[in-house]
Formats: structure tokens, C-alpha cells, sequence
């Protein structure tokens, strides 16, 4: 019975660890547990699906599609350790969904949106990752936070598209300073 009680409070133990890591930090971003179910919303943005993506695209100007799968940087440069692709004309900024960025990957967020957007802060911009993905939800809600007005999340992201059997293009990510 002593054995038995010993791995019921080891249990408990590690359940109240798990519900004690953050997964948002105080400015709201998700910090933690990047591939998990999402919401269906983000402030300050509408979610597309597939369909209300390619309608979009077909308007003037077109959106500027922004993917945000992360890639590993290592001694300044990106290592490109497995194959990735993105939406046809999309810009990738890779890294700049996570929760938590250094002033370094805020400014290079920042920088690349005012040049993709030549400085308007009115240009359709949709962001989007992989399904199930936070990393689009935090770059959303950092694009609002520095004043893009028409922001779009496409929730599913590169598996709803591939999915669809929609073309997708080899992606490079945006270069780092």
C-alpha cells in the first residue's frame, strides 16, 4: 500500500508541475506548447480558411503572405535541416512567431514588414505557419501591436493548403542581418 500511495502522490506531483508552466507570457503571446490546438480567433485579425485565402488573393493589391515556421540559427546563419515550402509569393520570417523574441528578431519582424508593405501600415497582411501552430497567432497579434491594420491568420496554414492540392514553392527564409 506505501508503494502505491508513493507513485499516486508522484502523479499528482507531476500533474501540478504540468499545470504550472506558463503558456502565455504577461503580454498575452504564447510561450510554451507551440504545436497544439489553436483557437478559431486572434485579435485583431479575421481567419481565413482555404477558399476565403484564395478570394483574398485575388483582390487589389493582393495580401503579402507571411509564413512563420521556425528554422534553426545557428552561429548567424539558418541551417537548413529539413526540406521546406510555402505558399506561392509568400515572404518567410522565420522565427518571428515565438513568444518571446530578442529586441534582434523584433527589429528584423519589424524591419521586413515595413519593407514588404513600403511602409503602409494598410496593406492586407495574412501570416500563417502549420496547422495547430501558435507560431501565426503570436506573429498576428506582434503585426497589430505595431500598427498593421488589415491583418488576416490562416489558421491551418500549409497543411490546409497542401491539402487542397494547392501549389507550393521551395522557401528560403527572409535573410538575417
Amino acid at each position: 500500500m506505501p508503494r502505491l500511495l508513493v507513485i499516486v502522490l508522484l502523479g499528482l506531483s507531476l500533474n501540478v508541475a504540468q499545470a504550472d508552466t506558463a503558456l502565455f507570457s504577461a503580454q498575452g503571446y504564447r510561450i510554451a506548447q507551440y504545436r497544439s490546438p489553436t483557437p478559431t480567433l486572434v485579435d485583431g485579425a479575421e481567419t481565413l480558411d482555404t477558399q476565403a485565402l484564395q478570394q483574398l488573393m485575388l483582390q487589389t493589391p493582393p495580401p503579402i503572405l507571411i509564413d512563420v515556421y521556425r528554422r534553426p540559427w545557428v552561429q548567424g546563419r539558418f541551417i537548413d535541416n529539413e526540406a521546406h515550402a510555402n505558399l506561392p509569393g509568400s515572404l518567410w520570417l522565420a522565427n518571428t512567431g515565438d513568444g518571446e523574441l530578442d529586441p534582434v528578431w523584433q527589429d528584423y519582424f519589424t524591419r521586413s514588414l515595413r519593407n514588404a508593405t513600403a511602409g503602409r501600415a494598410d496593406r492586407p497582411l495574412v501570416f500563417y505557419c502549420r496547422s495547430d501552430c501558435w507560431l501565426s497567432w503570436n506573429a498576428v497579434k506582434r503585426a497589430a501591436a505595431i500598427g498593421y491594420k488589415h491583418l488576416y491568420w490562416y489558421r491551418d496554414g500549409l497543411d490546409a493548403w497542401e491539402a487542397a492540392n494547392l501549389p507550393v514553392q521551395a522557401a528560403r527564409p527572409e535573410p538575417f542581418p
